[in-house]
C-alpha cells in the first residue's frame, strides 16, 4: 500500500532543502505518491532552483499579492 506524501515550498532554500527529500520519496513509487506543492511566495526564485534540481511542482498555490501583509499570506495560506 502507497502512502501519500506532500512535500510544500515556498522559497528558494527552502526548496533547495527539500528537493533531495523529493528525490528520495520519488525513487520508491510502490512505497510513495509524492505530491510537490509551491505556495508561490517567490515564484520567480524557486523557478529558477526548480530548474537547476529537476523538481516538478504537481500543485502551485500561486498565492503572492502585491503589497501583502504577512498576515494575507498566512490567511490565504490557511485557507
Amino acid at each position: 500500500m502507497t502512502k501519500r506524501v506532500m512535500v510544500v515550498f515556498g522559497t528558494r532554500p527552502e526548496c533547495i532543502k527539500l528537493a533531495p527529500v523529493v528525490a528520495a520519496l520519488k525513487a520508491r513509487p510502490a512505497q510513495f505518491e509524492t505530491v510537490v506543492c509551491s505556495s508561490g511566495q517567490h515564484r520567480e526564485l524557486v523557478h529558477q532552483a526548480i530548474k537547476v534540481l529537476d523538481v516538478a511542482i504537481d500543485v502551485d498555490l500561486a498565492i503572492m499579492q502585491p503589497s501583502q501583509t504577512l498576515a494575507d499570506l498566512t490567511s490565504r495560506l490557511i485557507a
